[in-house]
């Protein structure tokens, strides 16, 4: 046994060796088949076996594509007249092939078995069509196989594994599959390339791989440069693939973030001065991922018609002979066509096919033309159909094409801990976001943003933004302001009028203003409302503007929305637009805040007393900072204790704004208490999202806190905040300081870590500072902060806390003596630095 063992390691080291000095797909597979063919057959005839038998090679091991660290799939096929206890004899066959380093799968199956199963289940019956003899009785595997051919049923096995594929696509979607993607079962992976495989062979094409494309090539179901298409297709899969396996050692299908950096050098790609080595492998694969998913769905429509013999009546088809050369209006007129004909499902195969070639007569004089700018400017105006018509264009190439800076960032990805898409299909999914704002069986989605969309004048206009808004990522500078540029020439070349053109690029220039200003700023200064609205400058600028930005925050990754973000953005909107109504005066005045207060006490029963206790000890100020409800219940909370006299208390409450956890705390002012309150939320597994500071006159600390469990592990609260209120305040009193929180680094930021950025200035006109850093995000960084800030003697007097997925962006208002001397600044700058750089 030590001697196969050895002799089949050396087989596979050898062949690996080979592959690495020079990387050729074919050959390792190859090798690493017979490598293991070689074992099986000493093994099998090493041992007295049952001459009723044979043993079978299935799938990609069957295919004869044996990857490094891929099963290999064996099926020991025994004659129907075979006695029952002649059986035992295979039992030990088994434990020996893994004895000897063979990662099998197996089964042991009578032949009518094999052909039962085949019957009922799909995946049985599509192993089967990719056996291989090894060795045994051979008579048996042809009959296996010629009754399995016989059996199958092309119209019910094409059926079957469309809806197997449609299910595949489903579930290797998830938004952490675009991040790090299944070579094989992703959509557009290899398993798409082995679909038109099967149901060739099915239909009675040739078997086994290249020689299945090349048997549909005097049917005409597809062309030789197709074939070239998606043998290359193949060929890079594959690399990857390998390259995969041999970086894990083990058998990993993904492509994990702590192998893409590494498996791009491999390949020779080299970063650039704007992007990663691993970032332009993610373009190369997602480009290339496209290319398959649309030679699948052209080839598996093409197999469909040869096996019905006719065209699906509801599918748009086109003459072989349109003449897209000679009349270019033609092609994008095919668009028009099919979102006005609700009753079309989509083009046929062969339209497809034209249609992707006909890329190839959108050049400059094509994009100058008046009639297909207003071509173009139709399609996005149509009542219906925009997101299908704008996503076909795209799988087909049309829209690089017609846009050439988009064919840029087709498949550009973003290592920046927060986007989950391509470029390109973020900004599809932005365009899709907006549509659904447009269409009422949505409207319980998101009600304001539905209600605004409804009366914007232009939806067409935000759809053209959306492709346009980040066309400039990856290149050197801001991406906000070169898109503009770009959204410029566009307006420019296609004469848009000066209206349309102003919004356009307005929008595209200033569409994280909304998200930042919300998310970085203290809405309750009445300056930041103000240079707001004065950006928007009027209600279709703030009205576009929202509407983008609820649209882009949902594309860029759903699990960064939050029910706090969603009451950010609108408590800017509708301070933006009561400014713009004149109406700062009235709600923005202390005395307007303590009258509402008090009209929201009285409902709850309070008297005077209520306020009489609290207010007195609070400045204008808190009153600014905090709504009229937050006034309301603060006092009312507040009030019974403060009877007694000051005293440590904290309480709690589910947040108004429907998630996480408002946390209130009334404790006498020390140094340090900040950071010993985040340490606290820290060990809970709790994070903050907004901290809120503030000083009495008689120096006590009534600080609030919005604080959420991103692992969702209580189902319940009434526990939690319980807990909270009790162990907080005990915390409080004894002063004890929590330890330090152990660094524990997501993957994908040890993978592609997040150089800090650290900026502390000296407010306008205010004796604060403000302290904005970026840096990849870990449980306690806000803690670690909050300790650094204690230990160089400053105090916090606000703190928003903005993560995006892996990525922190915290802004805090800060006091303290030290911080007007350079020196003590320069070194809270370097710890602060320090803190973050644990994170890389």
């Amino acid at each position: 046994m030590n001697d196969w063992r050895n002799a089949y390691r050396s087989a596979r080291e050898a062949a690996i060796a080979r592959y690495r000095a020079r990387p050729r797909v074919p050959p390792l597979l190859r090798d690493l088949t017979r490598a293991a063919d070689h074992l099986l057959q000493s093994i099998w005839q090493h041992h007295d076996l049952p001459a009723a038998a044979a043993l079978i090679a299935v799938g990609g091991y069957g295919r004869g594509e044996q990857f490094p660290q891929s099963d290999i799939d064996l099926l020991i096929l025994i004659d129907d007249a075979l006695p029952e206890a002649d059986l035992t004899h295979f039992e030990p066959l088994i434990g020996l092939f893994w004895d000897c380093g063979l990662p099998v799968g197996h089964s042991v199956r009578r032949l009518s078995e094999c052909l039962e199963e085949a019957a009922k289940d799909i995946t049985i019956q599509t192993n089967l069509l990719e056996t291989r003899f090894l060795c045994g009785d051979s008579e048996l595997a042809a009959r296996l196989q010629t009754r399995l051919t016989a059996a199958i049923d092309p119209v019910a096995f094409l059926a079957g594994k469309r809806m197997e594929q449609t299910d595949r696509h489903g579930r290797f979607s998830d938004r952490g599959l675009m991040l790090e993607p299944n070579l094989k079962d992703s959509p557009g992976g290899l398993r798409d390339l082995h679909m038109i495989d099967w149901v060739g062979q099915a239909v009675g094409f040739a078997r086994h791989g290249s020689d299945c494309l090349a048997a549909m090539l005097p049917d005409g179901l597809l062309c030789r440069a197709e074939i070239r298409r998606i043998r290359s297709s193949r060929n890079f899969l594959s690399h990857l693939r390998i390259r995969l396996h041999l970086a894990a050692g083990r058998r990993e299908e993904r492509l994990l973030f702590e192998f893409q950096e590494g498996i791009a050098h491999e390949l020779g790609l080299s970063a650039t001065a704007t992007r990663r080595a691993s970032e332009i492998l993610m373009q190369r694969f997602f480009r290339t991922a496209h290319a398959v998913a649309m030679a699948n769905q052209i080839l598996l429509g093409a197999l469909a018609q040869a096996i019905e013999g006719r065209a699906d009546p509801q599918s748009f088809d086109l003459p072989e002979a349109t003449d897209f050369k000679s009349h270019p209006e033609r092609i994008l007129e095919c668009i028009l066509h099919l979102q006005s004909h609700p009753e079309l499902t989509g083009f046929s195969p062969r339209a497809l096919r034209l249609l992707a070639r006909a890329g190839t007569h959108i050049d400059a004089a094509y994009r100058r033309n008046p009639l297909h700018q207003r071509q173009f400017i139709a399609i996005l105006r149509q009542p219906r159909g925009v997101t299908q018509a704008l996503r076909l264009m795209h799988r087909l190439g049309l829209i690089g094409r017609y846009i050439p800076a988009f064919a840029k960032i087709t498949g550009q990805m973003q290592h920046d801990l927060y986007h989950i898409h391509p470029v390109d299909e973020h900004s599809l999914m932005l365009l899709r976001n907006l549509r659904r704002l447009a269409l009422t069986e949505f409207a319980h989605e998101f009600p304001l943003a539905h209600r605004i969309m409804q009366g914007f004048d232009a939806p067409d206009l935000l759809y053209l933004a959306a492709l346009f808004h980040d066309i400039a990522k990856g290149r050197n500078g801001d991406h906000s302001i070169l898109g503009a540029i770009e959204m410029q020439r566009f307006c420019r070349s296609h004469t848009l009028p000066k209206e349309a053109s102003e919004l356009l690029i307005w929008l595209v220039r200033e569409h994280l203003t909304l998200s930042t200003t919300a998310q970085k700023q203290d809405l309750s200064d009445p300056d930041v409302i103000a240079a707001f609205a004065d950006r928007c400058g009027d209600m279709r600028h703030l009205n576009a503007l929202y509407l983008f930005t609820v649209c882009d925050i949902r594309a860029t990754n759903p699990a960064i929305w939050s029910t706090w973000k969603d009451n950010l953005l609108k408590t800017l909107y509708y301070a933006a637009r009561n400014h713009m109504e004149g109406h700062t005066v009235v709600t923005d005045s202390v005395e307007e805040r303590r009258k509402q207060a008090r009209i929201l006490l009285r409902l709850h029963g309070c008297t005077d007393s209520a306020e009489a206790a609290l207010w007195p000890r609070l400045d204008d100020l808190w009153f600014l900072r905090n709504s009229a409800q937050e006034i309301a219940w603060q006092t009312r909370t507040l009030f019974s204790a403060l009877r007694q006299g000051p005293s440590t208390l904290v309480r709690t409450r589910v947040s108004p704004i429907g998630e996480g956890v408002e946390v209130l705390v009334h404790a006498p002012d020390r140094h340090g208490l900040f950071a010993l309150i985040c340490g606290f939320f820290a060990h809970l597994g709790y994070s903050v999202l907004e901290a809120r500071i503030h000083t009495t006159r008689d120096d006590h600390v009534l600080d609030s806190f919005l604080i959420m469990d991103p692992a969702h592990t209580h189902n319940t609260y009434r526990d939690i905040l319980n807990y909270i209120e009790h162990e907080l305040a005990e915390q409080i009193i004894r002063g004890h300081t929590p330890s330090a929180i152990p660094v524990r680094v997501a993957r994908q930021l040890r993978a592609f870590p997040l150089a800090p950025q650290l900026s502390l200035t000296r407010s306008e006109g205010r004796n604060d500072y403000i302290l904005s850093f970026t840096a990849g995000d870990r449980p306690g960084l806000l803690y670690a902060v909050a300790r650094t800030l204690a230990d160089h003697h400053v105090e916090v007097r606000t703190a928003r806390i903005h993560t995006l997925g892996g990525r922190a962006e915290d802004v805090f208002v800060l006091e303290g003596r030290m911080l007007d001397n350079a020196e003590p600044r320069m070194a809270l700058e370097r710890a602060l630095l320090k803190e973050l750089q644990v994170a890389v």
